[in-house]
């Protein structure tokens, strides 16, 4: 019996660590993909058309990503400090079975959430959960993770926050290396590991 229960705590150490190390891997660039810089002009449709008067945080969703549920609090702490002065945006990527209102209520968010993929080639994006940040002229400031680590618990690499404050107090553009700019995370299209 001790034996099996040995195996079994080691079956699932060795499983936790699989996840942390695959998790921890760069998600790979898609052999089509056309890098976005910062400060290019994002074109948006649909309802995000019009919005120019704030800065727009869209952020890049999938219900059935590990990564995207992680930092679901986070995003929402984000929305609730600064909600007033950036426009928040949920962008759900490969969805297949929820509604705009479901993901709201399942999540406790009262802001716009939409359905386009387009939006994630767009700003360059090809992982979730990944942010971009665009000024009140639609142009991006900012693309990549919300935290360097996978929980978003590490304040100090609190990107997200950082490009945020950068933004909004129209101090110099904040320098990141390749954990803040990488992406990590399930990918697109199938948003899998």
């Amino acid at each position: 019996m001790a034996i099996w229960l040995i195996f079994l705590f080691g079956a699932a150490c060795a499983l936790f660590w699989y996840n942390e190390f695959i998790y921890q891997l760069p998600t790979p660039v898609p052999k089509n993909y056309v890098p976005v810089y910062r400060g290019q002009f994002i074109s948006l449709s649909g309802p995000l058309k019009n919005e120019n008067k704030q800065p727009v945080f869209l952020h890049f969703f999938n219900p059935d990503c590990a990564c995207s549920r992680f930092n679901i609090t986070v995003f929402k702490s984000l929305v609730n400090q600064y909600g007033r002065r950036i426009h928040f945006v949920v962008v759900v990527l490969n969805n297949n079975y929820y509604t705009a209102k479901q993901i709201q209520d399942k999540f406790g968010l009262d802001i716009m959430v939409i359905f386009d993929q387009s939006i994630a080639k767009t700003c360059g994006v090809y992982s979730t959960p990944q942010i971009a940040l665009l000024n009140s002229r639609h142009q991006l400031y900012y693309r990549g993770n919300y935290n360097r680590s996978r929980y978003c618990t590490d304040e100090k690499t609190n990107y997200a926050k950082m490009v945020i404050n950068s933004l909004s107090s129209a101090q110099p553009k904040p320098t990141f290396n390749d954990l803040a700019l990488t992406a990590y995370g399930c990918r697109l299209p199938n948003c899998n590991k």
